[in-house]
């Protein structure tokens, strides 16, 4: 397979955008095709349990422009079983082997269960799935979800919603240093610098959903958004300059002083 000189390759399918986007907590779902023509992401994702396939005029899908690749999730899953369920359902729905798997039983802090996903990652990769990990930044469980076969591991920043930000940095920092998958950094990012920080850091993607969603302007901040990614990209592939304990000075010091 041809792929052009940066292209996110995720299970097998080739991708330019490295800014995936949300469906949820839109003040309306008209808002959806302007925020991603100005994200200018490829990949969006929408919660199974919202879609009523059998109401095709109130429906999230019918707002999600074609040219997008539909990342379904299994948001609101409590455990294994149910996410499975959820995932088979999308599936025979016609959605594809793609999954965003979320399992989160805790309803004050929406944390992932590591037991649970490890579990749910096993049986749909065995059955083919091209799975999206949603989990929390441990690294020993990044490396337990790649030897289950998952085609992408998505550590959150920080909880759901919260948009604070890259407080798991340093596990993340591990996770992208260990894996052999591509890591996408999802939740609690809430600024376009904290995108920026996540990819200069070397994460293959981030997604973002609520800080969008919910700004003033969420077009506009979609754009501000697609903007970090680039620059936080470009800045990985430059090559950072290295971090000093004292100071450096940028113009060496001349003979002519000390005459």
């Amino acid at each position: 397979m041809k792929t052009s000189s940066d292209a996110l390759i995720i299970g097998g399918v080739e991708l330019h955008s490295r800014l995936f986007i949300g469906t949820g907590k839109y003040g309306s779902d008209s808002l959806i095709p302007a925020v991603a023509e100005a994200s200018g992401a490829e990949v969006i994702t929408v919660a199974l349990r919202r879609v009523d396939l059998g109401n095709s005029k109130d429906n999230v899908l019918s707002h999600i422009p074609g040219t997008m690749r539909l990342l379904p999730n299994t948001s609101g899953a409590v455990d294994a079983d149910e996410a499975v369920r959820i995932a088979r359902l999308g599936r025979a729905a016609g959605f594809g082997d793609f999954v965003k798997l979320e399992i989160h039983p805790d309803p004050n802090y929406l944390l992932p269960d590591p037991i649970e996903t490890l579990k749910a990652s096993k049986i749909l990769a065995d059955e083919g799935f091209k799975v999206m990990a949603y989990m929390n930044a441990d690294p020993v469980l990044a490396m337990r979800l790649q030897d289950a076969g998952v085609a992408a591991l998505m550590p959150l920043g920080a909880p759901i919603g919260t948009n604070r930000g890259l407080e798991t940095r340093s596990q993340i920092e591990i996770i992208i240093e260990q894996a052999d998958l591509p890591v996408v950094v999802d939740a609690g990012i809430g600024l376009p610098s904290h995108a920026a920080q996540a990819m200069e850091i070397g994460a293959s993607a981030v997604l973002i959903n609520t800080a969008i969603a919910v700004a003033e302007n969420p077009v506009e901040m979609a754009k501000a958004f697609s903007l970090a990614v680039r620059a936080g990209r470009t800045a990985r592939l430059s090559g950072a300059a290295a971090t000093l304990t004292r100071a450096s000075a940028t113009s060496p010091l001349t003979g002519f002083l000390d005459e």
